[in-house]
């Protein structure tokens, strides 16, 4: 690749926080880290913030390149490689040094020295292509209104182009499912049955993907593929409509689908999708106490998630861990209580079943470098983590642990996330094909007919 067709990378400071080696993504192209980045790392690197780690890994990555480098080398850029076709080059910029071009939002000083940087990188060696990345949907606006030519999101763990092409984890057939089919081979597997057909009747098969159809009659889930043939083990709608965990019957199908995979002790990932109200959070407390009390299959119940601003205010809030998780975790707490409502005493239910389901409530930022055996873990609001944050998740688990994330795509609160980039939405892309996971959207608002109506309305 000559000299001309490498393109130049400015990095922005989110994306070393969102991926601290993306600096290795573009190894055949230049790479250029502003100062203002730098000290941007420095400042998080020593904060409480959730982001702190990966502050340190990326300053770390940088230290590896740099080690040895002279000042007028690490300005003119060090080589990735010395082998094979990747000649590109990763430097620092001083930024700070540029004349400012851009003057707008006084408060932003640090976003300022970036777009000065890369608008003087754009003048300096035109006509080769200088493109800014960065997650930041404003970052992006400004830098188009500056003057940038070349603005881009960091897309290296983005799976799909747009959410509406995001897996359901069931498909639907119009009328009967059995109309369809002509001879089939059948047989029972121990309590199952299950039938082999072929593989041009399903629209792009995965393992544990389900199988409905109008009629409300047929409801099966794939169990193998082999080339031509599908294998899919029956479950019978009616059957699949009475499962139940902790007294919690389905309201529809999607829920039904939902409870049966967590009560199968052979999927170690279920991913719930959905609007506010499908009964996502409802459904994993039912399904894990069920589990853990009544089946004694797993030892505890580990509820988790994503904390924003965690790091700057949870050590202001008084008590253990756990009692300083509870503002965060009021919606696990509102489902304990919406599933003893009935009991002659709620209080006195949820405290015993508190400890008899050895319930615990952790914060995401203390689940690195645990490794969690035979527990039930619910990871709640996915949607706004990032897929390494996911990853760090789901790593933990060890043996006879199922994780379930659940979240809702429409409520992502993060700015440098949207619904084609969320973690939630890579892992169910990802784990599409893997024999130990289902995904499952809960199409239908059940909370209650006012948030049925805010959802489709509003």
């Amino acid at each position: 690749m000559d000299d001309y067709a490498r393109k130049i990378f400015v990095l922005d400071t989110n994306i070393l926080l969102h991926e601290p080696l993306a600096i290795y993504s573009f190894q055949e192209h230049d790479v250029v880290i502003p100062m203002t980045v730098l000290e941007e790392l420095d400042r998080i690197k020593d904060s409480k913030r959730d982001v702190s780690r990966d502050a340190r890994v990326a300053i770390r990555a940088l230290e590896d390149i740099f080690h040895d480098a002279t000042p007028e080398q690490i300005s003119a850029g060090i080589p990735f490689t010395h082998d094979g076709d990747h000649k590109g080059t990763v430097a620092i910029f001083a930024d700070y040094t540029i004349k400012e071009m851009v003057h707008a939002f006084a408060d932003k000083a640090g976003d300022n020295r970036i777009l000065n940087g890369v608008l003087y990188l754009q003048s300096h060696y035109a006509p080769r292509e200088v493109v800014l990345v960065t997650k930041d949907i404003n970052m992006r606006l400004r830098a188009k209104g500056a003057g940038v030519y070349k603005v881009e999101d960091y897309r290296s763990d983005q799976l799909i182009d747009d959410v509406k092409l995001l897996s359901k984890g069931f498909q639907q057939f119009d009328g009967l499912f059995w109309d369809r089919v002509g001879e089939c081979q059948t047989e029972s597997r121990g309590r199952a049955t299950v039938h082999t057909l072929p593989a041009e009747l399903f629209e792009a098969p995965y393992l544990n993907q389900y199988l409905l159809d109008d009629g409300d009659d047929f409801a099966g889930r794939i169990d193998s593929i082999d080339g031509e043939t599908v294998t899919v083990k029956d479950l019978g709608h009616e059957r699949l409509m009475h499962r139940q965990a902790w007294g919690i019957h389905p309201k529809n199908v999607y829920q039904g689908m939902a409870l049966d995979a967590m009560l199968d002790p052979d999927i170690d990932l279920v991913i719930l999708t959905g609007p506010a109200g499908c009964g996502k959070t409802i459904l994993a407390m039912a399904a894990a106490l069920e589990l853990v009390i009544e089946k004694s299959m797993y030892d505890k119940i580990i509820v988790t998630r994503n904390t924003p601003e965690i790091a700057e205010s949870i050590g202001f809030l008084p008590g253990t861990e756990e009692e300083k998780m509870m503002p965060w975790l009021a919606a696990v707490t509102d489902t304990m209580e919406a599933l003893h409502k009935n009991d002659v005493c709620t209080d006195g239910s949820m405290k015993y079943i508190f400890e008899k389901a050895n319930i615990q409530f952790k914060s995401i930022n203390f689940m690195r470098g645990r490794s969690i055996q035979n527990a039930f873990v619910l990871l709640d609001e996915c949607q706004n983590l990032t897929a390494s944050q996911i990853k760090t998740i789901i790593t933990r688990c060890g043996e006879g642990t199922k994780l379930v994330c659940s979240g809702n795509l429409s409520q992502i609160d993060s700015s440098y996330l949207s619904p084609v980039t969320s973690g939630l939405t890579y892992i169910v892309e990802r784990f599409k094909n893997f024999e130990g996971s289902a995904n499952i959207y809960l199409n239908g608002v059940v909370r209650s007919r006012l948030a049925e109506f805010a959802e489709e309305n509003m």
